[in-house]
């Protein structure tokens, strides 16, 4: 099953750019024998999208016809890391082609896109920079295939 990260914005190259790349690239090499990847990421340019609505509608438009749509959104309901690596393994098993998680720009998501939405997903009820929220995914999608692979990396 691929794993697609759609965002509004363009991650620079630095220290939060590398990360990605890093923590994707493992999950990719982890997630191979665990039928998991490719692991990508899709921006969505914000300058050709201002609009809280006009980026929910390119977000929900990088969703293919049959993938999950997943919304990072700090209003949804926290939930543990080997929740998200069960809710991937799950959507795997059921033959789910791909989960697409959804980053929105500055304004957050619409309704609309909330309630398009197969999981919302929150890392907690504080904000988080944008590009720290793609880092903190890229970490979050190669911590479940590590669960998923029994690594002793998840140590909880």
């Amino acid at each position: 099953m691929k794993l697609t990260i759609a965002a509004v914005g363009r991650l620079r190259s630095g220290p939060e750019a590398d990360l990605v790349s890093d923590y994707l690239a493992r999950a990719g090499q982890a997630g191979r024998a665990l039928a998991l990847g490719p692991f990508s990421v899709t921006e969505i340019d914000d300058r050709k999208a201002r609009a809280a609505a006009e980026q929910s509608d390119r977000l929900l438009a990088a969703v293919p016809a049959g993938a999950m749509a997943v919304a990072l959104d700090e209003r949804a309901r926290p939930c543990t890391s080997p929740d998200l690596a069960d809710e991937i393994a799950r959507r795997r098993d059921s033959g789910c082609p791909e989960m697409v998680f959804l980053i929105g720009g500055a304004d957050g998501h619409t309704g609309a896109l909330r309630k398009r939405a197969d999981m919302l997903l929150s890392f907690g009820p504080m904000v988080w920079p944008h590009m720290l929220a793609r880092v903190m995914l890229a970490e979050q999608l190669y911590r479940a295939t590590s669960i998923l692979a029994g690594s002793p990396y998840h140590r909880a």
